[in-house]
């Protein structure tokens, strides 16, 4: 029988991914989606058609915020490994909505492992749990950043996934659960929402591009970040999965890249120069920023065997090839009124 997993999260950019990943290797995946007004759900629609008629890709409803749901999914379909990827997950959304964030991203993971520890006990059977923990933990500790650095959260999204993590250790460590805490640094790619800077850059050069905008706002272009490619990154979390024991690890590229470096691999790709067309916002600055953000993923390929091999020219180009293409669909579009 194909082992069972449990994604939470699965409509978004990371859980789409791991669902494509865990699929492939013959799994029967269990993904958690929000009730929500919209039918379409991007990310996965290609996922959703494949599987018709099958019955190894099940959609169900259910929110961090609500116990009983998270108890219901798991006692119906038993899986072996969860995957914790579900999160209010902008940074900036956070300081607006701090109680929110801390609800999902806090006390939402302490509801999904006393489901999963209550669940072991009735049952008997082991269950492996992957909580995606992030490097806005680390704050403005110095980097390069460890699995021993300490934390130091400039947001009240920092906040709220430090404390997932630490559930994450004290139920490991108090109740023998298969914890394990993926710290996940900057990971992008072309399924990135657009309220992320690095799909905001790369959608807007391709509108720029042909002609559908002019302008493109931002904030601070100094502010360095460790990017990598998000399928890489879904990968590194099946591995902590497979390890003899749980375990904490950085998944990182162990470089780090300037918000302007980005633009200049971006608009260069399409040609362009990004100086005349973008302006600064100060609505786009953080009440607290982390100027540098740097993982250091040794222990990840020691331990694990991982490392990310997609450079950052290579990952802005990719992001730039898809968004180049959905521009000038846009514009076929407006021009001829058809899609």
């Amino acid at each position: 029988m194909n082992p069972t997993a449990l994604i939470t999260g699965i409509a978004g950019q990371d859980g789409s991914f791991l669902a494509e990943f865990l699929l492939k290797r013959g799994y029967r995946v269990v993904g958690m989606v929000r009730r929500s007004s919209m039918m379409t759900r991007p990310r996965i629609d290609h996922l959703q058609a494949e599987a018709r008629g099958k019955s190894d890709l099940i959609l169900e409803y259910g929110d961090m915020s609500d116990g009983s749901s998270l108890r219901r999914i798991i006692g119906k379909y038993a899986p072996l490994e969860i995957y914790n990827l579900a999160a209010q997950t902008h940074v900036r959304v956070s300081f607006e909505q701090p109680e929110y964030t801390n609800d999902v991203n806090g006390m939402g993971v302490l509801r999904l492992l006393e489901a999963v520890r209550e669940h072991v006990l009735q049952t008997g059977r082991g269950v492996r749990v992957f909580q995606a923990s992030s490097s806005e933990m680390f704050g403005t500790s110095p980097v390069p950043h460890t699995e021993t650095t300490l934390f130091h959260p400039r947001s009240p999204y920092g906040v709220a996934k430090l404390t997932g993590y630490w559930h994450a250790v004290n139920y490991r460590e108090a109740h023998g659960l298969f914890c394990v805490n993926g710290v996940m640094f900057n990971h992008e790619s072309e399924r990135r929402s657009e309220a992320f800077v690095s799909r905001k850059i790369t959608r807007a050069a391709g509108r720029i591009k042909v002609g559908l905008q002019r302008e493109l706002y931002l904030g601070n272009l100094e502010a360095k970040r460790d990017w990598g490619y998000a399928p890489e990154f879904v990968e590194a979390m099946w591995l902590m999965l497979q390890a003899e024991q749980p375990d904490d690890f950085v998944v990182a590229t162990g470089e780090s890249r300037s918000v302007r470096e980005f633009l200049d691999v971006a608009f260069g790709y399409a040609g362009i120069d990004w100086r005349q067309h973008v302006k600064f916002d100060p609505c786009y600055l953080r009440p607290a920023e982390i100027s540098d953000s740097l993982g250091d993923p040794t222990k990840a390929l020691r331990v694990l065997g991982w490392k990310s091999r997609i450079s950052f020219a290579r990952m802005v180009e990719i992001m730039m090839v898809h968004d180049l293409d959905l521009a000038e669909r846009e514009a076929h579009a407006l021009r001829f009124g058809k899609s």
